[in-house]
């Protein structure tokens, strides 16, 4: 059984700084990308920065230039730095893992396995 917990949400100030971390926990030998969305209130699940575990990633165009994104694959950790924050990127902010490849069984998962969020507040 595949668990994501992340951390590091919080109140932060307009133009502060966040570092959310995401560690995958389970029988895992690897994972295929890891990524972070987010969904503020009475909106849609978005995405914010994706990372392939060879380095390609991705980011909302909202991310770009503010937000990077890193992954320790031998921690099965994926991180996600945030600055110049702004009002609105308030949301619950929700780690994903897909492409898990079983350390015992070596089965291939294709599902895609969420944390459970961190809440994230820009406000002065």
């Amino acid at each position: 059984q595949v668990q994501l917990v992340e951390s590091g949400g919080g109140l932060v100030q307009p133009g502060g700084s966040l570092r959310l971390s995401c560690a995958a926990s389970g029988s895992i030998f690897s994972i295929n990308a890891m990524g972070w969305y987010r969904q503020a209130p009475g909106k849609q699940r978005e995405l914010v920065a994706a990372m392939s575990s060879g380095g390609i990633t991705n980011y909302a165009d909202s991310a770009k230039g503010r937000f990077t994104i890193s992954m320790d694959n031998a921690k099965n950790t994926v991180y996600l730095q945030m600055n110049s924050l702004k009002p609105e990127d308030t949301a619950v902010y929700y780690c994903n893992a897909r492409g898990i490849r079983d350390a015992i069984t070596n089965r291939y998962d294709g599902m895609d396995y969420w944390g459970k969020g961190t809440l994230v507040t820009i406000s002065s």
